[in-house]
C-alpha cells in the first residue's frame, strides 16, 4: 500500500466526509527515488501477484535480509505496507508501518484467527495496481497470530488502519487483488486505467492507504 503524502498514510472512510486530496509535489531527487523503488514492484498481470504463497520453514539470515530489503523498498515507495508476492518471492512475509511514527513490523506466516463483523468500507489503491483506487469493505477488529522475521512467536490484535493494512496484505499473500472486492463498476474502471496507464483516472489519485 502507498502513502500518497510525505507525513504518513491516509484513509478516506465512506461517510466520514474526508475530501480527497492530491499527493504533494515531491523534490526531483525523491521523486526519482520513488520511482525507482515502484519499478522493482511486481504490478498487475504478473503471475506472481494471482499465486499463493508458500509458508516459511527456514527463519535464517536470508529471511532477515529478505525483510530489511521490503523494507527499504517500501519506504522508498512511500508505501505503508507490502507483501513478498509484489517483489516475486513466494513467501508467507509481509511488512507494514501505518505512521511515520509507528514501528515498522514485520509478519511472517500470518494467520487470520478472530475477525469482528463490524466492518468498514473505505478507499484503498496498491503499489502494484498504479492509478486505481476503489472502494474495500473490510472488517474493523483482526486478530492474526504469526511469527517475527527472527522465528518468534507474535500475537497482533489489530483495530481501525492496522486491521485494514494486515488485511489488505494478506490478501496479497493469497493471491487477492483490491479489484477482486471491487463493485462491477469500479471493477471495470479499474481494468480500464490499468489497460491505459495511470495518467487514464478522470479524477487526480486521491490521498488514499496503498500497499
Amino acid at each position: 500500500m502507498s502513502e500518497r503524502e510525505n507525513s504518513g498514510k491516509s484513509l478516506s472512510p465512506k461517510g466520514e466526509g474526508g475530501d480527497a486530496k492530491e499527493r504533494p509535489k515531491l523534490d526531483p531527487e525523491r521523486e526519482a527515488r520513488r520511482r525507482q523503488a515502484l519499478s522493482m514492484v511486481r504490478t498487475f498481470g504478473d503471475p506472481a501477484l494471482k499465486a499463493k504463497a508458500l509458508e516459511v520453514t527456514k527463519f535464517d539470515d536470508g529471511l532477515v535480509e529478505e525483510v530489511a530489503k521490503m523494507s527499504f523498498l517500501m519506504e522508498e515507495a512511500m508505501g505503508i505496507g507490502l507483501a513478498a508476492t509484489q517483489v516475486g518471492v513466494m513467501h508467507r512475509v509481509l511488512i507494514y508501518r501505518t505512521g511515520p511514527d509507528a514501528p515498522l513490523i514485520a509478519v511472517v506466516n500470518p494467520k487470520l484467527e478472530w475477525q469482528s463483523e463490524d466492518a468498514e468500507s473505505a478507499e484503498e489503491g496498491c503499489l502494484s495496481l498504479p492509478g486505481v483506487v476503489v472502494d474495500v469493505e473490510r472488517p474493523l477488529h483482526a486478530r492474526v497470530v504469526a511469527a517475527t522475521e527472527k522465528g518468534e512467536d507474535m500475537l497482533i490484535e489489530a483495530s481501525g488502519l492496522e486491521a485494514r493494512v494486515l488485511a489488505h496484505e494478506i490478501d496479497h499473500l493469497d493471491g487477492i487483488l483490491i479489484i477482486d472486492h471491487a463493485s462491477k463498476e469500479q471493477r471495470r474502471e479499474a481494468l480500464r486505467i490499468l489497460r491505459e496507464g495511470p495518467d487514464a483516472a478522470r479524477d487526480p489519485a486521491p490521498e488514499v492507504l496503498t500497499a
